[in-house]
């Protein structure tokens, strides 16, 4: 099981790359939308891994590979807390409020699409 956690985290890695690098690439403004998108994908990405195993009885252990290997490594609080914390330091509070509000708001959403397209809610 380690080694496909394993596997796994390297691919989310690799992919919260590829994704924040294009995120920012069409984007040229002071808001962080490369984290913002890997963290709003990776939340309805998580839900809908979590309502495949709870609605349709797939295995937890995918759960465990995809969800904690894949997903924590793809998505990123870290990043979340620092650019927030930036950008309250070089004096945009607003964006940094509604950087941290949109962040919560958009994941909770996209928790619930996901939850509901697998149909565990």
């Amino acid at each position: 099981m380690v080694g496909w956690i394993l596997v796994a985290g390297a691919a989310g890695a690799t992919a919260r790359y590829g994704v924040h690098a294009l995120a920012t690439s069409r984007r040229a403004t002071g808001f962080p939308w490369g984290t913002f998108v890997v963290n709003v994908t990776g939340s309805f990405a998580l839900a809908l891994v979590v309502g495949v195993v709870l609605a349709h009885g797939v295995n937890s252990d995918v759960r465990t590979v995809v969800g904690t290997g894949f997903l924590g490594a793809y998505t990123t609080f870290s990043a979340f807390a620092y650019e927030t914390f930036a950008l309250c330091e070089d004096g945009a509070r607003a964006t940094a409020a509604r950087y941290a509000l949109g962040s919560v708001v958009a994941g909770l959403v996209a928790a619930t699409i996901g939850l509901a397209v697998t149909g565990a809610i």
